[in-house]
């Protein structure tokens, strides 16, 4: 066994169950602020953390033990008492790490009673939304955006009862410099950070009488099997295209049309700046728009070698409501375009 790997991932690597929720990737964990992957150690007076534990030859476990055992259980009752109980009406019902988790425990949700924290709601920013009531300051998303692009956006905010995971100053994402990329909904382990829904827009357009088309980006007919249980990068298209028909959908696109139009549009505009002896080089492609958010917020000295160029996805829309529109004899207004795409930053 190496000695760099905790006590947490040596156990999930024999294939022992230890219950946690500040760690993702493979166990690793910096903040060791959850207290629910706590063992015993044979030797030492108190659990320890599992996920902060370093392994050591000789080293003795006990997962089971009733003092581990307890403590792990009280821990989660403990978060349980300051948790929203809207489970019902929470995107992250049916994948909500916590629960699953106090399930395994046999945490009792009622145990403690009294004060909360504070409650943010930030549903400003048009990808992500953020509800401290359902936040357990795991750390992983703070983790997550540092590690994604090094920007560290959200921290730990103010201090004992009142801590709460924001960007600064509890700021919305929309005021922050925040590149909507979505990697901290990703590790979320409950529904304190998730993506914006519009489908209440998309059932009201077509309720209206809308021609509602959407676009789908070629990752999505890549990736959905896996939420069907089906083998990874197993393609879908046509189960994909079959079902958004069925939902209501009066044509289903594929973005990889636009994508070749973004390639065509760029080289030209290439073409014209190498022409041109005072351009910008090299040209930098603006197909997506997190990286144009990351250039903007943090290297806005590059925008002139940005491509002037929509992106596959923006590209996709202005063709359906113009070319598309005119030769099917159809008034723009009457057009609704829905895009499905891989990330948040795309709202």
């Amino acid at each position: 066994m190496e000695d760099s790997l905790t006590v947490l991932q040596a156990c999930r690597r024999c294939g022992y169950v230890v219950p946690s929720l500040c760690t993702f990737k493979g166990g690793k964990c910096s903040v060791a602020s959850c207290r629910v992957c706590l063992v015993k150690v044979a030797g030492v007076k108190d659990p320890v953390h599992s996920c902060a534990y370093p392994v050591r030859e000789g080293l003795e476990i006990s997962i089971t033990d009733p003092e581990a055992t307890v403590a792990r259980r009280t821990n989660v009752e403990l978060l349980l008492s300051n948790h929203a109980r809207n489970c019902q009406e929470c995107d992250k019902n049916g994948k909500c790490e916590l629960l699953e988790v106090a399930n395994l425990v046999m945490a009792r949700p009622s145990s403690f009673g009294g004060a909360q924290t504070k409650v943010t709601i930030d549903n400003v920013a048009p990808g992500i939304v953020r509800d401290s009531a359902k936040c357990i300051l795991c750390g992983r998303c703070v983790e997550a955006c540092k590690e994604a692009h090094g920007i560290a956006v959200l921290g730990f905010e103010n201090r004992g009862f009142d801590t709460i995971v924001a960007p600064s100053g509890n700021r919305s994402f929309a005021t922050s410099p925040c590149i909507q990329c979505g990697q901290c909904v990703n590790v979320c382990p409950t529904g304190a950070l998730v993506e914006k829904s519009d489908i209440a827009k998309i059932d009201e357009a077509i309720k209206a009488g809308k021609k509602v088309i959407v676009q789908v980006a070629p990752a999505v007919r890549a990736a959905i099997g896996e939420e069907f249980g089906m083998k990874i990068g197993t393609p879908c298209t046509g189960k994909m295209v079959a079902a958004l028909k069925r939902l209501g959908f009066y044509r289903v696109y594929d973005t990889n049309f636009a994508a070749d139009l973004t390639i065509m549009e760029e080289a030209n505009e290439l073409l014209e700046r190498l022409a041109h002896n005072n351009a910008p080089i090299p040209m930098i492609t603006s197909c997506s728009p997190g990286w144009i958010n990351y250039c903007e917020y943090f290297y806005p000295e590059l925008l002139d070698n940005l491509s002037t160029s929509k992106s596959p996805q923006s590209m996709m829309g202005a063709i359906i409501k113009s070319y598309y529109a005119e030769k099917n004899g159809l008034d723009p207004k009457d057009i609704f375009v829905v895009s499905v795409m891989p990330c948040t930053a795309k709202k």
